[in-house]
């Protein structure tokens, strides 16, 4: 049986970047013991990667750690120049043509056009197509954003004070019959702190502190490359106390999931962009807006998260075999040399690509320009996600295919620089094979 192969245009040179790629070095994260780096998520049933040294990382200049963004507004191409006349074009009609903007967005959308908080939040459907609707959706949304604060983010003592409030009325109408006896107000057995009642307040408080503590740790370890999400200014301080109530009431709403290690990297690319709106009324409810996105974003990949679904038809292990499967489809030769000669099982690396939807494998800017198109696509973005990790593997298939088990790990985990508009391109090209 003849296999399969890729065309020669698919590993062309002009794609690809050498290690010491000015970008690489530019934003490589240098380790801190204040932020430290992100982890990769630890699911006990997912077989453990063998540890693999990463390539020595060039030093982080100070004058380099600036927002990520701003790294790519000196080279605006004409191309970007007139999608972005065109998405501002739709973004004015009345009523948005969703799958135009679909088509513009997948594109990427420019930097320099501020328009990426506004378009993600038409792509997950937090903003309805009718922009006559968007002051009163938007209101609608952070005041039930605020109640969900003022509901869950309150201390148990609180709870037993306002009770208690609530019967000194009671008390002092009965002070008369009490001749002699000093009034107690009455705590009852699911109010106090010993109780172990599942319906206890203080019981729940408890069984939280555990998972916010998780929450606090991984919080400190976002892009501790970037002075948005890492240091001691207040503006640092007051991102990353947003992305902790964020991540802290969407574990109190969803107790099935509650909160899983690496939840805080799929957040912060959307609380980035939109603490970086322009508007400065969206820039200031960016907690509220950038919660129900992740909620929204999550709830494609939220069986990802549940350790109990690992082995199920929606769990993470199924979507790595699709990815295994995808890559079979396309390049049977790569398959068969990383899986069957190099025994390189797919976990070791897609499992970190998929939960983490790729944040950790390229630079911050480059990320936002994958979720443009993730984000965009109206199958979903999980299909997309799968083409593009087949589409990572595919472009670096000579140095796989040249190497063994150990140097294909260590590439696999600390994937190279590369083209991300022809990674992008790539990935919409196994699209059209697979179909």
């Amino acid at each position: 049986m003849m296999k399969k192969r890729v065309p020669d245009w698919l590993n062309s040179s002009i794609w690809s970047s050498s290690a010491q790629d000015e970008r690489l070095q530019r934003f490589t994260p240098k380790p801190s013991e204040e932020c430290p780096r992100p982890e990769i998520p630890n699911r006990d049933p997912i077989l453990d990667p063998p540890v693999v040294a990463p390539p020595e990382e060039p030093a982080v200049r100070e004058e380099d750690r600036e927002d990520v963004v701003e790294s790519n507004s000196s080279s605006v191409s004409a191309e970007d120049i007139s999608r972005q006349v065109q998405l501002l074009a739709e973004l004015s009609k009345k009523v948005v043509n969703m799958k135009e903007l679909r088509r513009l967005a997948c594109q990427g959308i420019p930097d320099g056009a501020a328009i990426r908080p506004t378009v993600w939040k038409l792509l997950l459907g937090y903003l309805p197509a009718n922009r006559e609707l968007w002051v009163t959706e938007l209101a609608k949304k952070r005041s039930q954003y605020a109640l969900f604060k003022e509901e869950l983010l309150v201390n148990p003592s609180e709870i037993t004070r306002k009770l208690d409030k609530s019967d000194a009325i009671a008390i002092n109408e009965a002070k008369s019959e009490r001749s002699g006896v000093l009034p107690r107000s009455e705590i009852t057995h699911g109010e106090h702190p010993l109780s172990l009642g599942k319906s206890s307040v203080w019981n729940q408080f408890f069984q939280d502190t555990e998972i916010i503590e998780q929450i606090d740790r991984d919080v400190k370890r976002t892009h501790p490359d970037m002075n948005f999400f890492c240091g001691d200014t207040p503006f640092a301080k007051s991102n990353q106390e947003s992305l902790r109530l964020i991540l802290i009431i969407f574990a109190k709403l969803n107790p099935g999931i509650r909160y899983v290690q690496g939840m805080n990297e799929v957040l912060a690319p959307l609380f980035y962009v939109f603490r970086n709106d322009p508007e400065v009324e969206n820039a200031a409810s960016a907690e509220a807006d950038s919660f129900f996105c992740f909620v929204e974003l999550l709830s494609g990949f939220r069986d990802h998260f549940c350790q109990q679904l690992d082995n199920s038809v929606v769990g993470i292990r199924s979507t790595i075999t699709k990815l295994s499967q995808l890559l079979k489809e396309h390049d049977e030769e790569l398959w068969r040399h990383l899986e069957i000669t190099t025994r390189i099982n797919p976990q070791f690396y897609a499992f970190r690509w998929i939960t983490l939807l790729l944040t950790q494998e390229f630079n911050f800017a480059d990320s936002l320009h994958i979720w443009d198109t993730l984000l965009s696509d109206p199958e979903g973005p999980q299909e997309t996600l799968l083409r593009i990790c087949c589409a990572m593997l595919i472009l670096i298939r000579r140095r796989l295919l040249a190497g063994d088990f150990t140097s294909n790990l260590k590439l696999l985990q600390h994937y190279p620089t590369t083209n991300i508009s022809h990674l992008l391109y790539v990935a919409d090209k196994l699209r059209v094979r697979s179909s």
